[in-house]
Parts: structure tokens; C-alpha cells; sequence
């Protein structure tokens, strides 16, 4: 059974295709208010208006705090309320082995994964304590836990995202504050395409029939604001796991 977001409101980082763009749409049919947050203005306005009233998009670099802090800012002005935080957004350009990365390259990956992920939990979290709760979503992976050849920054930035979920419901789950991390699998995104032409690693090997969709995701994020899913709060959740698929409602 689809939950019921009505007034409720989520925050969607990386809003402007993919994961985050399904994310938008799936939480808006579930009756939530929904702001899309990303650099591409163009691409978030479109499908805000293509979702109606309940949306709105802000433009933002979420490497930049000032940038986050405004767009929740204008969240809470428009909509009265942020429930919901989706971190999605990343990146994963320029793959490349260690010892012949560009240092700019490699940190501004952590910027985005990394800093960006942990600039929103810091937005959203004293609006969260003042209204006794909410839900803290980030996008992780399985290179959070494992390396993965010429992904040093993304593995390194997914496992520091994974911690910082592990802290935040260290310090705020007693402040009603759910925090859980979602690894997908390998979805069939633009970053696979990406993925798929460096040639590099197993991955890069994949087939497209491979990947889940998008939606997947955004479904299995949306469960996550359910009481089924407090089993994993302070901890990931994998979307591989067939468990998971059906609880979900996938199989």
C-alpha cells in the first residue's frame, strides 16, 4: 500500500533526472509537498511544473552551505514544514586510478558526495528537533563498504556518508530523527552510461538489462518513510536484497 505523504514535505537533492527526478514524482502521487533541488534549473523547473502546485524547485550547489541552507530555507517558507530529506545527489567523474587522478577532481567529488551530504543533514536537522522529528534518506552504495578500481573518491565519499548516517542517528534518534541509507545496486541512470564508456572495473562491464530502474528507488525510498522500515534506522538498507524487493512491492 502506497504511504500517505499528505503534508508532509521532502527535500530532494539531485532532483533534475534519475533517481532524484523519480524520487519527485513518486512522493508527490503519495500526496507530499516536494522541492527539487539541483544545479540544472532548467530540468528541475520543468518537472516542477510538470508535477504541479506541490512543487517547487530551487537551484543549488550543494557543495556550497550557503547554497543548501537557502534552498531549505525557502522550503520551510513556502511549505511550512520539511519532513523528509532525500540525499541523492553525486557524482562520479573523473574515473580514474589513484595514483594518476587530478587532485581537483578527486576533491570536488567530496565536496558533492561527501560535504554536500553532510551540508544538508546540517540544514534540515534543528528544523527537525524543533518539530519532534523527521526522516534523514541517503543515497549509498556498495563501495561504501568495499574498493572498487579508479573509484577512490566515490568509495571514499560513500563510506563517509555511511558514517555520517551512523552519527546522526547516534546523536538524534532520541529527537525522533530517522536516519537510514539506501544502497541500490547499479540503476540505470546517466551515471552508468558514464560508467560503462571509462571501460574500468566490473562495472563498467555490465549490460543495461542489468540495472534496475529509478523507480525502484524512489519506491523503496518512500517505504522508507514507513514504520516498516524502523528495523533499519542508524543503518542501509539494499535494494538487492529480494526481501527488501518485496517488502517494498517490487516482486
Amino acid at each position: 500500500m502506497m504511504i500517505d505523504m499528505t503534508g508532509k514535505t521532502a527535500l530532494i537533492t539531485g532532483a533534475s533526472r534519475g533517481i532524484g527526478e523519480s524520487a519527485a514524482r513518486v512522493f508527490a502521487e503519495a500526496g507530499a509537498n516536494v522541492v527539487l533541488v539541483a544545479r540544472s534549473s532548467d530540468d528541475i523547473e520543468r518537472i516542477a511544473s510538470e508535477i504541479g502546485d506541490q512543487a517547487i524547485a530551487c537551484t543549488c550547489d550543494i557543495s556550497s552551505y550557503e547554497s543548501v541552507q537557502s534552498a531549505v530555507t525557502k522550503t520551510v517558507e513556502t511549505f511550512g514544514c520539511l519532513d523528509v530529506l532525500i540525499n541523492n545527489a553525486g557524482g562520479l567523474e573523473p574515473i580514474s586510478h589513484l595514483a594518476t587522478s587530478d587532485p581537483e577532481g578527486w576533491g570536488k567529488i567530496i565536496d558533492i558526495n561527501l560535504k554536500g551530504v553532510y551540508y544538508g543533514m546540517r540544514a534540515v536537522m534543528p528544523i527537525m528537533q524543533a518539530a519532534g522529528g523527521g526522516s534523514i534518506l541517503t543515497i549509498s552504495s556498495g563501495a561504501a563498504h568495499g574498493p572498487v578500481e579508479a573509484w577512490s573518491h566515490y568509495c571514499a565519499s560513500k563510506a563517509g556518508v555511511n558514517m555520517l548516517t551512523r552519527c546522526v542517528d547516534k546523536e538524534e534518534r532520541a529527537n525522533g530523527i530517522r536516519a537510514i541509507g539506501l544502497s541500490p545496486g547499479t540503476v540505470a541512470t546517466q551515471m552508468q552510461r558514464d560508467i560503462k564508456e571509462s571501460g574500468i572495473n566490473p562495472v563498467s562491464q555490465l549490460e543495461w538489462s542489468d540495472h534496475i530502474p529509478p523507480e525502484w528507488v524512489a519506491q523503496c525510498l518512500l517505504w522508507m518513510c514507513g514504520p516498516e522500515a524502523d528495523d533499519w534506522i542508524g543503518d542501509e538498507i539494499s535494494l538487492r536484497d529480494e526481501d527488501i524487493r518485496r517488502k517494498v512491492g517490487l516482486i
